[in-house]
């Protein structure tokens, strides 16, 4: 089993920055996608952004539009680690941020789950 555990989140102001970290206890096996998805109050789970572990020809990278050229999220294979860089956030960025991983290369929030963490912006 492989527990994750989120950090970072917080109060900040429009236009300020945060930078959310995932880290996994060691899997068994390794993990080949992490993604954050977010809960904004009152509504659905959506995806923010994600990562893909290719064997040959990199990781790959995925987007939600409306982070594209804000956030950005990198991993830390040797850390079990990953990062989110919330750049330029505004109010509608306040939510739960939670991250998932998997042993499968999908984005599709199978596998494993933190507990979140909280990201509020303040307009």
């Amino acid at each position: 089993q492989v527990q994750l555990a989120e950090s970072g989140g917080g109060l900040v102001q429009a236009g300020e920055s945060l930078r959310l970290s995932c880290i996994a206890t060691k899997p068994p096996f390794p993990l080949k996608a992490w993604a954050w998805f977010r809960r904004p109050p009152g509504k659905q789970r959506e995806f923010v952004a994600g990562i893909t572990v290719g064997a040959n020809s990199g990781d790959e990278i995925v987007y939600a539009e409306s982070v594209k050229g804000r956030f950005t999220i990198s991993r830390d294979n040797a850390k079990n680690t990953m990062y989110l860089q919330m750049n330029d956030l505004k109010p509608e960025d306040t939510a739960v941020y939670s991250c998932n991983a998997d042993h499968l290369p999908q984005l599709n929030g199978q596998g494993y789950w933190g507990q979140g963490t909280r990201v509020t912006v303040s307009s």
